[in-house]
C-alpha cells in the first residue's frame, strides 16, 4: 500500500484509540451502510485475527456499529454505539474467528432487512486505510478511498464498454476498474473507481444500458 502524503500515514481524524483498529474499521462500517443504502434490522460482525482478539479494547465494534449507523469516524457517537443502535432498532451479533490468511484486520459484515440480505468483506490496512474484498460472494478489491460506482450486470458482450463509454461522456476519469464474475455468462460485478464525485443523475442512464441489473455509488 504507498501512502501519498504524511496525513496517510498519521491517520484520518478520529475517535480513537487506534486508526486500524477504530477508524479503519468505522468506515469498513460506513461503507457497508452505504452499499446496503439503508439502516439494518440486523448486523452480524464476523472479526477475524487481531480483530477478534482487540475488538474490546480498542473500540472496534463499536467502531463497526457506528459506521453502519452512517456515523463518520470523528462523531462522538460512536464511543455510545451499542446505545445508539438500541435507539435505532438495530440489533448486532458479534463472532470471534480465527485467522485469516489475505490480512488479521478483517471483518465480514452480514446485514438484513426483511428479506433483503447482503454480505461483505473488509479489512483496516493501517493509517485508516480500508480495501473491500468481497462483496455479496463477488472477490474484488475497493479501497474506499476514492468515489465508486458499482454495476451489477449480466456477462455479457459490450456491456463494459457501454459503461466506460457512458462515463467519457459526463467526463468521469476512470481511476480503476475491475469487473468480478462468479461464472461464465451468469451475473457480474463492475467496480469502477473514479476521479471525482459521482452525481446522482449518472445512476439512471447506466441502470439503463442493456444488461445492468443495479448501480450504486459510494463517496471517498
Amino acid at each position: 500500500m504507498k501512502y501519498r502524503t504524511v496525513f496517510d500515514i498519521i491517520g484520518p481524524v478520529m475517535i480513537g484509540p487506534s486508526s486500524s483498529h477504530t477508524a479503519g474499521a468505522a468506515r469498513i462500517g460506513k461503507v457497508a451502510r452505504t452499499l446496503f443504502g439503508q439502516l439494518p434490522d440486523h448486523a452480524d460482525l464476523h472479526f477475524y485475527g487481531s480483530f477478534a482478539k482487540t475488538y474490546k479494547g480498542h473500540g472496534t465494534d463499536v467502531a463497526v456499529i457506528g459506521g453502519l449507523l452512517d456515523y463518520e469516524t470523528d462523531d462522538e457517537r460512536i464511543r455510545q454505539a451499542y446505545e445508539e443502535a438500541e435507539k435505532a432498532k438495530l440489533t448486532i451479533s458479534i463472532f470471534e474467528e480465527g485467522a485469516i490468511d489475505h490480512h488479521p484486520n478483517t471483518v465480514r459484515i452480514k446485514l438484513y432487512k426483511g428479506k433483503e440480505t447482503f454480505e461483505l468483506v473488509g479489512v483496516s490496512i493501517g493509517g485508516g486505510k480500508i480495501e473491500i474484498i468481497e462483496l455479496n460472494g463477488f472477490v474484488l478489491r475497493l479501497s474506499g478511498n476514492h468515489p465508486a460506482i458499482l454495476v451489477v450486470h449480466q456477462d455479457r458482450y459490450g456491456v463494459i464498454a457501454a459503461v466506460s463509454n457512458l462515463l467519457a461522456k459526463h467526463q468521469l476519469n476512470i481511476g480503476h476498474m475491475e469487473v468480478s464474475r462468479k461464472e461464465k455468462g451468469e451475473q457480474a460485478l463492475m467496480v469502477i473507481e473514479v476521479d471525482q464525485n459521482v452525481d446522482e443523475s449518472i445512476l439512471e442512464p447506466l441502470e439503463n444500458l442493456p444488461h445492468i441489473t443495479h448501480v450504486t455509488k459510494i463517496h471517498d
